[in-house]
């Protein structure tokens, strides 16, 4: 039985195959994807970022996975795929709840596909609409009590969406 925080996880990954994917065909490999997050998590205002762990061998299905303090990944993974796995760190707690595949997480995931791959922020939204992918745009991380002083997080480069755009279903 899917857990119904995740009940959107099939659409996603087809989302991700239909959209991010054909946009960004480079990879990163593991020995360099622990400097590509610590800058990620610096520009986006946080301190403390999740270390990057190598996927364990017998993993056959898993691409990569993700916990607030951790990302496990094979050892060259598609660079979308850490904006995913950070996403997840970012809606995960240290006790290891997460919104899985949810809102939460899809808001935060299409502000670091905005900000980084720098796919234009109506075109993901048709798209998520279209997948019927529900992102809650106005996702903070769930460790965050409020923004952080003198940054600009990913969630600043979707201020600019309406009020009917913010939590998009």
């Amino acid at each position: 039985m899917m857990d119904d925080r995740d009940r959107q996880r099939n659409r996603v990954y087809a989302w991700e195959e239909q959209f991010v994917a054909p946009r960004d065909a480079s990879s990163i490999k593991l020995e360099q994807a622990q400097g590509m997050i610590d800058a990620i998590w610096a520009d986006m205002g946080f301190r403390f970022p999740p270390k990057v762990e190598r996927l364990p061998r017998q993993a056959r299905s898993t691409v990569a996975d993700a916990s607030r303090l951790s990302i496990r990944l094979a050892g060259s993974s598609p660079s979308w795929c850490l904006l995913h796995e950070l996403a997840h760190a970012m809606s995960s707690t240290l006790d290891g709840r997460s919104d899985g595949h949810g809102p939460t997480f899809m808001g935060l995931y299409a502000q670091l596909l905005v900000r980084y791959l720098r796919v234009p922020l109506d075109t993901l939204l048709e798209s998520l609409d279209a997948a019927r992918v529900e992102a809650d745009m106005q996702a903070m991380p769930v460790f965050i009590d409020d923004q952080p002083m003198g940054r600009t997080t990913a969630r600043s480069s979707a201020s600019a969406v309406s009020d009917s755009q913010r939590r998009h279903k």
